[in-house]
């Protein structure tokens, strides 16, 4: 455990130091990897399909503020649905207008939620992001979770009726968009995904925030117990065909994830809490105070060894 934190002082240290150029490049491999899983799960415009593209946007992204990412990898969605299907463009277009509306009026910092949810949901390992925001985020960070994950059930859609929706022609056009409507809005798995997400990230919330000893430990895994009955509930009631194993497997692995940021963020010492009253003249106060647990960084000494000199004096 002491290597492990002192290899914590040294990457906060390392990242103190040199901070002006790594978030940059967190930005840059934030906008490449969301960029590069668009155009491998869309592709229908072979002019964003490439990877100078890719890299010259991502650039940009590196030196612009972090809701640019969110802006640029919809413009890229909407790109390739206009090569697609005017229909769709237009249907899912309206939902990133009101997606964007909720966004910067409740939740403008969580950008990278909204751009990791996707990604997230493509490595298998969603449910990290619920438990982690409820750990370091607020209940308004549920309506950047929630615009992660109709984004991601909106290119899934797509993709699944790419043949249904290539073979309509163009006197089928309101047919068209009452289909791709009707696919959203009528999409139970991404409902029942955004009711456990926010269940679980506002049952974290609260609880990582009692004065009670382990409160991060106990919120993670009571956000994961809470996680995985309200998917399998709404599977029971909508019939959404989740895999069980799956989601189980996910969730184990999402609680692993997140007990590392907790390492990062929350390493508290319980065994040395102390408990301080004071007061003034208006108020008495009732502190508890835990302390964090950090080593010394081990200082680098160097010792030098010199040979004798004799001193002769020349007479």
């Amino acid at each position: 455990m002491t290597t492990l934190l002192v290899a914590k002082q040294y990457m906060k240290l390392f990242y103190s130091k040199y901070e002006i150029y790594i978030t940059p490049f967190l930005k840059f491999l934030l906008a490449f990897t969301a960029l590069r899983l668009i155009n491998s799960r869309l592709g229908y415009m072979a002019a964003v399909n490439r990877l100078p593209i890719v890299l010259i946007v991502a650039l940009m992204c590196s030196f612009m503020p972090t809701n640019f990412i969110v802006i640029m990898a919809a413009l890229f969605i909407l790109l390739h649905l206009y090569a697609f299907s005017l229909e769709c463009t237009i249907v899912i277009g309206a939902a990133f207008l009101l997606m964007f509306l909720l966004y910067f009026r409740f939740s403008p910092k969580d950008t990278a939620v909204v751009v990791l949810t996707p990604v997230c949901f493509v490595l298998k390992i969603p449910y990290v992001i619920p438990i982690s925001m409820g750990l370091i985020g607020t209940p308004t960070s549920a309506v950047s979770v929630a615009c992660g994950i109709i984004v991601y059930y909106m290119i899934h859609y797509v993709n699944v009726n790419v043949s249904l929706l290539r073979g309509m022609t163009e006197e089928e056009t309101a047919a068209k968009f009452k289909i791709v409507i009707d696919g959203i809005l009528n999409n139970k798995e991404m409902v029942v995904t955004i009711a456990a997400f926010a269940v679980t990230l506002i049952l974290v919330y609260i609880i990582r925030r009692l004065s009670i000893d382990y409160a991060w430990t106990i919120a993670m895994a009571a956000g994961a117990f809470v996680n995985v009955m309200v998917i399998l509930i709404g599977d029971l009631m909508f019939d959404t065909n989740v895999s069980i194993l799956g989601t189980v497997i996910g969730t184990v692995v999402s609680l692993l994830l997140t007990g590392i940021l907790q390492f990062f963020v929350f390493h508290v010492d319980y065994s040395r809490t102390e408990k301080v009253q004071f007061e003034d003249d208006e108020y008495y106060y009732y502190v508890k105070a835990v302390p964090k647990v950090t080593v010394t960084r081990p200082e680098k000494q160097v010792k030098q060894i010199a040979g004798q000199k004799n001193n002769r004096s020349i007479r």
